[in-house]
């Protein structure tokens, strides 16, 4: 893995995570996914108007239809995580799915666009991955709903392997600038949600006059942590940066003891270290 590749993931990480310690702290909805989206689309029109008029890229079908599908794909991630959330244990849909998803892109990496995967490379994928399930609870067999728990977090797993190597593509080979890519999944999430938010728009409204500066940092920052993602993968195999951006998880884990005292502060400081050792192997395979 280059330089340039880990340097932009691991920038990424430190995005995701601090925009997730806010939503941590608001403990919002779809409202608020609908109130940060909607900001978002406007904090980043400019760059996405210049992008249009400056770089020209080509919008044919394929462009088209592939934003079209980021689009769909992402939503589908939202929804079926959410209702999973409502119907399963989130102590088993999360852990299920941030393990799956890393695991399944690299396969479909393999299977789809050719790539080839090294020995080092895996054991160090298996790492962070075992890793990240541990820090996010791990498979409680006695969790309540286990099997549709499983279920809906191995499907959340599948959506993220899909707009994983679905983005890669687009970014890679249609040559779609990753700004646009992610530009277009936000601007589907503020047309699909539209309905909640008016029905929600009171509860909205009390979070943008009591975390407006929450709600503007996860605004700018979880554009930008999947922005930096994209840009990657234009030049980096989705089998290196699918598993090394669960960095993020991890670090995200370990400010929700450090800022929101969530504990259990040496446990996972263990298992931080354990994905570090797989990130050292997966970078040097």
């Amino acid at each position: 893995m280059s330089f340039a590749g880990l340097a932009l993931v691991l920038a990424a990480a430190f995005c995701h995570a601090t925009w997730n310690v806010f939503v941590k702290r608001i403990a919002g909805g779809a409202e608020l996914i609908w109130l940060f989206s909607i900001l978002s689309v406007l904090i980043y029109l400019p760059m996405a108007v210049w992008i249009v008029v400056v770089q020209q890229p080509v919008f044919g079908p394929w462009q088209i239809g592939f934003m079209l599908g980021t689009v769909a794909l992402h939503l589908g991630y939202f929804i079926l995580l959410q209702t999973g959330y409502r119907k399963g244990d989130l102590s088993l849909v999360y852990p299920t799915a941030r393990a799956t998803g890393p695991l399944l892109s690299t396969t479909f990496a393999v299977l789809v666009l050719g790539e080839v995967v090294t020995f080092q490379m895996a054991l160090g994928a298996g790492i962070i991955i075992f890793a990240v399930l541990m820090l996010t609870g791990g498979i409680k067999p006695g969790a309540r709903h286990l099997s549709a728990s499983l279920v809906f977090g191995l499907g959340a797993g599948v959506f993220i392997a899909s707009y994983t190597v679905w983005d890669a593509y687009a970014v890679s080979v249609l040559l779609v600038p990753p700004l646009l890519m992610d530009y277009a999944s936000n601007l589907g999430r503020v047309v699909v949600l539209a309905p909640v938010a008016y029905r929600r728009r009171a509860l909205m409204r009390q979070h943008w006059v009591q975390h407006r500066l929450g709600v503007v940092v996860i605004a700018v920052f979880s554009p930008l942590a999947y922005i930096l993602v994209l840009y990657a993968l234009t030049f980096t195999p989705v089998a290196y940066v699918a598993p090394a951006r669960e960095v993020s998880v991890v670090l995200a884990v370990l400010a929700g003891s450090i800022l929101l005292h969530e504990g259990n502060l040496k446990e996972r400081l263990g298992w931080a270290s354990i994905a570090l050792v797989g990130m050292i192997l997966l970078t040097l395979g």
